[in-house]
């Protein structure tokens, strides 16, 4: 059973990673796909969250990683996904992630199931936006995203202060 795991992991937080480890336990092929959101403005590029991804889930040997832009069923039907794997937090994300998939659905050449992951309570709070906002602003977010993706977090904020002068 080949499975997908679609998000922007701008950047790769340790509740994705939760997600991405409990996913692959459930199928023989997990993609983590990276997707363009086009409402949101990326600070890492396509190929450096490929990166971090492929660095972090290195000892899942089931786990690759997909880059893409479009529609999330435009992917699924051309990768021959079963599976789409979905993270909640809240409620909150209940309601959008139901309309997701009902519209989904519907533009799936073949029947696709569905599949939402509870986060766990620990990462349940936990945004990329707000581990950017908080590390940009000098906040402590080590024990919230992997400590690669934290080593990379913090040298690209060294190139930008060096860069800007800020």
């Amino acid at each position: 059973m080949k499975a997908l795991y679609a998000g922007s992991f701008d950047p790769l937080t340790n509740g994705h990673l939760d997600i991405i480890t409990r996913a692959s336990k459930l199928c023989d092929e997990l993609v983590v796909g990276v997707i363009v959101n086009p409402s949101k403005k990326p600070m890492l590029s396509f190929e450096e969250r490929e990166k971090l991804i492929l660095e972090v889930t290195s000892e899942l040997p089931n786990v690759k990683v997909g880059v893409f832009n479009g529609l999330l069923a435009d992917y699924v039907n051309e990768g021959s996904f079963d599976i789409v794997i979905r993270g909640l937090r809240a409620t909150t994300d209940f309601e959008i992630e139901m309309q997701m998939a009902q519209m989904n659905a519907r533009l799936y050449a073949e029947k696709v199931e569905t599949v939402f992951l509870m986060t766990a309570p620990e990462y349940s709070f936990v945004s990329s936006s707000m581990i950017k906002e908080v590390h940009d602003l000098g906040g402590d977010v080590g024990d919230l995203v992997p400590k690669c993706v934290l080593e990379y977090l913090d040298n690209k904020k060294k190139e930008n202060k060096k860069k800007t002068g800020r």
